[in-house]
Parts: C-alpha cells; structure tokens; sequence
C-alpha cells in the first residue's frame, strides 16, 4: 500500500479507467500524468480523459452546502436581486488556468467540486464592456482613431460598476456585485485547421467546452451606498434598465464565451426575476415587462423615502 498520491501516479503501468469523482476533471490527475511520458501515451491519455468526462450526465456542487447566492431574503428594501435564466445555444469555453492538464484547452472549473463556471469578476467585465457599447464606444472609438483619449465612463456605468482598478481619485465601489455562473454538463468541439496549400486538415485541436442546451442563471445584486445615487447624479432607475438592456444584447447577440466570433457563447434568455425585501418576486419573460415591474419598484420605494 501507497500512502504518498502522486507517488501512486508515478507508478502507474496503465492509464487509470477507474476515476469515479467529478474532482478528477480539475487536473486530470492519472491521465495528466500518463500523458507525459510519451506520444503515444499522450494521446491514450486524451481519448481516456474524454470517454470519461462524457459518463458525467449531471455536474453540480455540493447542495448541502448552499454555495449558491440566495437573492430571496434580501436584508434590505432598497436592494434588489436579479436572476436571468437562459440557456446556451452554442458552446461556451473559458480557458482554465492550471498549468497541468492532460488537455491543451480545458474549460475553467472550480478548483475543489470540478464543476465548470463562469466567474463573477468575468460576468463583470464583459458586462462593463457591453454597458460602454450601448452608451456609443464604438462611435467615440471611430472618432478617435481607435483611442479613447481620457474619455471616462458615463456616470451611470460608473455608478454601477465602480471605477477601473487603475483609478487613483475618487475611487468608488459600484452599485451592482457580481456572483459566478455554475454549469452542469461538460462536452468537447474539435477545430482542425486547414492547410492552405493542401486543403487538409494539420492537427485537430480539441476544446474542452460547456455544450449547447445547457442552462445557467446570472445573479446580480443591486445594493447601493445610501445617497450614492445622489452624490452621483445618477437616475438609479434609469442605469438599472440600460443595464439589463446590455444584459440581454450580450446573451443573445455577442455571446459570453471565448471564440465569439464563431457563435460560442450565444444564448436564449429563458426567464427574467428580480427580488426585494418585503414584495412578492418578478418573474416575466419579457424583458420590456419586467423593466416596468421593476422601475414601479424603484419609483415607490424612493417615494416611501422622500
């Protein structure tokens, strides 16, 4: 008997067949290590670590632990939490950070459940970037060469947002946290590139990527400082329905994934909610319907205030 782990991997005569847990999707582990000790190996290893990502119908965290945000028992009125169901229709794929994998291009998962996500600090950026593109970033870049040339954000991108981290005055916390998105399924895409002289395929790159038809829900909660909205100068009501204008055209149209430009990412919105303190859930399917609930929202509880 072994006590020492890796020296086990070490000792390995056969790539492993017998990963029963999710956790071995994190590394790879056995087959990591088997892949290294040749070509051949390597890609015994590879068709290894797919057959058996695939037997893994079902991914998810661990429910006795309630890791995932609970925006129904909000602590205060003013706050309100929004969840967006919708459901992909292309592959989605953000590459993992290990520095160890039996694959080349292994979907970013969590480091102790092996369950693929999509971080908060990502939904964060992307949806900055999508506010900025509403408020005419393409328009300024064309009229300026392609620079922005100290032109800040709008006030209510940075009243949602918060400033860059960059940002050495007046640096203030946004209105909006972000939570990470959890997936359950994992699947593969293969990209083969041609060679132009031939019109062959070289070298089939294999992608490890969330597949199309599975579903996520993005959560957002809107909690802002008191009198920040008024410091700002900011109608709060107003940035709130630009963002989840942005929301809805970076699902449907520009997608969340990596290789966007081949329609990874894209997604259908399924369902849009909103909750707060003290008043029955928003559930509409139209986003047009649900800004409307939820600016009746925000215009009663500023009158309950004044």
């Amino acid at each position: 008997m072994k006590f020492d782990y890796y020296a086990e991997l070490v000792s390995l005569s056969a790539c492993p067949t017998d990963l029963k847990s999710p956790t071995y999707l994190i590394s790879g582990c056995g087959c990591t290590t088997w892949s290294t000790r040749g070509d051949d190996e390597k890609n015994e290893a590879r068709q290894c670590y797919r057959k058996y990502a695939k037997q893994f119908s079902t991914l998810q965290l661990p429910e006795e632990l309630k890791l995932d945000v609970d925006l129904s028992s909000l602590p205060d009125s003013m706050w309100i939490g929004f969840q967006i169901g919708f459901e992909l229709q292309g592959p989605w794929y953000s590459k993992d950070d290990k520095p160890f994998h039996v694959l080349d291009n292994p979907v970013r998962k969590d480091r102790v459940f092996g369950v693929p996500y999509m971080s908060a600090a990502s939904w964060k950026g992307l949806l900055r970037w999508a506010c900025r593109m509403q408020s005419g970033l393409i328009k300024r870049l064309e009229d300026h060469n392609g620079k922005m040339d100290g032109k800040k954000d709008e006030r209510w991108i940075v009243y949602l947002f918060g400033n860059e981290k960059i940002e050495k005055k007046e640096f203030q916390q946004g209105a909006v946290a972000f939570y990470p998105t959890w997936f359950k399924k994992i699947d593969f895409e293969v990209i083969n590139p041609h060679s132009r002289a031939r019109r062959a395929g070289t070298q089939p790159i294999y992608y490890e990527v969330v597949p199309a038809k599975t579903k996520g829900l993005l959560n957002l909660l809107y909690a802002p400082l008191p009198g920040a909205a008024k410091r700002d100068k900011v109608d709060p009501s107003k940035g709130l329905c630009n963002l989840l204008d942005a929301t809805e055209t970076l699902l449907t149209s520009y997608g969340i994934s990596a290789k966007r430009t081949v329609s990874w990412g894209t997604a259908k919105i399924e369902s849009w909610e909103a909750f707060s303190k003290g008043r029955t859930s928003i559930k509409k399917s139209s986003l047009s319907d649900f800004k409307d609930a939820v600016q009746s929202w925000m215009t009663s509880e500023v009158m309950a205030h004044e």
